[in-house]
């Protein structure tokens, strides 16, 4: 999915999905250099991303979401919403009720 995805642009991962992804490295350089080997560039919070992170997150527990889905989850989709056009996961159902807007990569047979 990914390889078809950066024919379409550059790929970005966001500083929570870097920590998800980079346990099995000795360092932060040796996995920034993985990553960027694969054409995955490291992309900072912006300030209206984590903003509007913290601002779906707020809707989602006021309409009675459970603590299962944390602000990294908010923060992972807030980051392709504001600074990116396509999110690479497996929706949990919250993806698509928060950030309706934002187009989902998902595994095609």
């Amino acid at each position: 999915m990914l390889s078809r995805a950066i024919e379409d642009g550059a790929l970005l991962i966001c500083p929570v999905a870097f920590a998800e992804c980079s346990l099995g490295f000795a360092s932060a350089a040796e996995a920034r250099a993985k990553f960027e080997s694969l054409g995955i560039l490291y992309d900072a919070f912006s300030p209206e991303c984590a903003y509007l992170a913290g601002q779906v997150f707020l809707r989602y527990r006021r309409e009675g979401g459970p603590r299962k889905n944390l602000i990294p989850d908010f923060l992972i989709a807030a980051h392709a919403s504001t600074q990116a056009d396509r999110l690479a996961a497996i929706d949990r159902g919250y993806v698509r009720a928060y950030f309706p807007q934002l187009r989902l990569l998902t595994l095609t047979p």
